[in-house]
């Protein structure tokens, strides 16, 4: 008797096995319980990386899946918001607007000379304020040398720059606006915007920028953020309570201050993430 031969296909099997694609076939795209535009699954499992899955990326970047906050809301709210309100104020100081009969009304409610109030605007000094600064750009510059950085001098150049502008703004805006004082001080003009406040802003403000990256703790840094925010509002305070500066003065400053601190933090988290790619990790053991 002539065995009967087995066709070509089935010869080593031993049990059943699932339907081999044909060559030359190309893999179909249905819709349905896989998803539109997804490779058709015989067992209507999802893919392994599925595209609604991927969690999105910060600031809205390449990868991320809409709508997710983009890079330019964060940009206005750092730059534009506070410039806009700086442009607002400074209209009105200049425009004699309505807006300056309620700072006037803030401050008679707020003045009352007394010595802790002048404390508080001293800190504000360039002789207070310019050496914490410089202590911080010197102790900055020492942490980035020792890490071996290619830009050491960077992060401390750059604060120091921004130092160096406010005086370079702030005295053109005090000839432009030629705005009078309060009643509590001599009759004089060149009042806005407040140079005391601009200078506590940016020199207390950089110096916490810099330091930030070096505390460990969350509780160091939250404690760094409370004092430069602690200080920043006594200034203010102590100017306005002794009668040195009206409200919008001190305001108009903050806003200068945010804009310029803003750069500042722009600059430093750039340069932190080219430091992180240019520098190779260390292995540990072998590969």
């Amino acid at each position: 008797m002539r065995d009967t031969p087995r066709p070509e296909g089935t010869l080593g099997d031993i049990g059943p096995r699932p339907p081999q694609l044909r060559p030359g076939r190309a893999l179909a795209h249905t819709t349905g319980a896989s998803g539109s535009g997804s490779p058709h699954r015989s067992d209507s499992r999802p893919p392994q990386t599925p595209r609604g899955a991927r969690p999105p990326g910060p600031d809205g970047r390449l990868g991320t899946t809409p709508p997710v906050p983009g890079r330019p809301t964060s940009l206005f709210l750092l730059l534009g918001l506070p410039a806009l309100l700086f442009a607002l104020i400074t209209w009105q100081v200049m425009a004699d607007g309505p807006l300056l009969n309620a700072d006037a009304a803030v401050s008679r409610a707020l003045v009352h000379p007394d010595g802790l109030s002048e404390f508080l605007a001293d800190l504000g000094n360039v002789q207070v304020a310019v050496p914490v600064l410089a202590a911080a750009l010197a102790y900055a510059t020492w942490r980035h040398r020792r890490t071996g950085g290619h830009h050491w001098w960077a992060p401390a150049a750059c604060a120091a720059l921004l130092m160096a502008l406010v005086p370079a703004l702030v005295v053109p805006l005090k000839v432009l606006t030629d705005r009078p004082g309060t009643p509590v001080v001599p009759p004089a003009t060149g009042y806005y915007p407040s140079g005391h406040t601009a200078t506590a802003a940016v020199a207390y403000g950089a110096a916490t920028l810099l330091l930030l990256p070096w505390l460990r703790s969350a509780s160091a840094r939250r404690a760094l953020l409370a004092l430069c925010a602690a200080l920043n509002l006594g200034v203010a305070f102590g100017l306005v309570r002794r009668g040195y500066h009206w409200p919008l003065d001190v305001v108009a400053s903050w806003c200068l201050g945010a804009v310029l601190l803003s750069l500042l933090w722009l600059f430093l988290s750039r340069s932190s993430r080219r430091t992180s790619a240019g520098t190779p990790s260390r292995r540990t053991g072998p590969s």
